[in-house]
């Protein structure tokens, strides 16, 4: 039981650093260009895409990893100048509405483009393999190398976000955009700035997790929902909220996916410990949401209402 709960914790970790990648980029969004871009788990599959594609064409994930990330600036330049930048004086219906648009007509383009069968990515040699933990237990290399890369990725965020001029317009267009905009702040530039680091951001994710998952149409969905929730758990605007959130929201999903129908055995029998904890685990991180939301209406880390 030790050895499970360890694994699934390492899990939640690699789990947690994966959607802080792509969180940050949204709370950023969000919360300095007030912009509701349902179409932000669509970057995370296009940067899975791209990591397949290049690595494909030079024959190393290396290579691949390296040519993904100037495409996806162009990607998040292109997105910010043709479609997000017409919804910024818009109704956030308005912008749920485009975007949602805007995630119909990339999974079709994708399917156009790399076809409906799944791709896959090979994984670097040097990263295969697993590394020994505890008595039995081990851990596959690649996964560790995802939650240093993440945590690598993470500090290096906290120090441009605190600790350059970039980070500090960053952070007063969190606080207050309007008087950002009245110093005589380009806000044009910073939100293109923004979006595309946010695009980076979750591009990158999707790269890093290519190898492990197979690289198919819709796969940003499936982790776009978990996001928001991240963002409104860490306050929105706030990078500290949305790394805090993201390892919270990983590790309650993980090891109640596994733990709850264990400790339902207690009080149920196994087939109905089995069925009513597949119906719960889903639910916890909605449950976590709305415990710290009555504590804490604008997230662990959001400003003031």
């Amino acid at each position: 039981m030790t050895n499970l709960f360890v694994l699934q914790l390492l899990n939640g970790v690699q789990l947690g650093v994966l959607l802080f990648l792509i969180a940050a980029g949204l709370t950023l969004v969000f919360g300095i260009m007030d912009v509701v871009n349902l179409a932000h788990g669509v970057l995370y599959m296009v940067g899975a895409y791209f990591v397949a594609t290049f690595a494909a064409l030079t024959g190393s994930f290396w290579w691949g990893l390296l040519l993904m990330l100037p495409a996806a600036v162009a990607v998040g330049l292109i997105l910010e100048v043709v479609v997000i930048r017409r919804l910024y004086a818009r109704s956030h219906l308005d912008q749920v509405l485009a975007t949602f648009g805007l995630v119909m007509i990339a999974n079709e383009t994708v399917k156009i483009v790399w076809g409906v069968s799944p791709l896959s990515v090979p994984m670097p040699e040097i990263l295969s393999g697993s590394v020994p933990l505890m008595g039995p237990l081990q851990y596959p290399v690649y996964r560790i190398a995802i939650i240093v890369a993440g945590l690598a990725v993470a500090g290096g965020l906290y120090l441009v976000i605190n600790h350059t001029r970039i980070g500090m317009l960053l952070r007063a267009g969190a606080t207050n955009r309007a008087m950002v905009s009245a110093l005589g702040i380009d806000i044009g530039k910073l939100f293109a700035i923004v979006f595309t680091l946010g695009a980076v951001l979750a591009c990158l994710a999707g790269a890093l997790v290519a190898p492990i998952l197979s690289v198919d149409t819709g796969m940003g969905e499936s982790v776009l929902i978990l996001t928001f929730v991240v963002v409104v758990i860490g306050g929105i605007g706030s990078i500290k909220g949305a790394f805090l959130g993201a390892l919270l929201v990983a590790i309650v999903d993980t090891l109640g996916g596994v733990f709850g129908p264990i400790l339902l055995r207690e009080v149920l029998d196994p087939s109905a410990a089995g069925q009513a904890g597949r119906m719960l685990a889903p639910m916890l991180v909605y449950i976590l949401m709305a415990a710290i939301l009555c504590v804490k209406p604008a997230g662990l880390f959001g400003g003031r209402g």
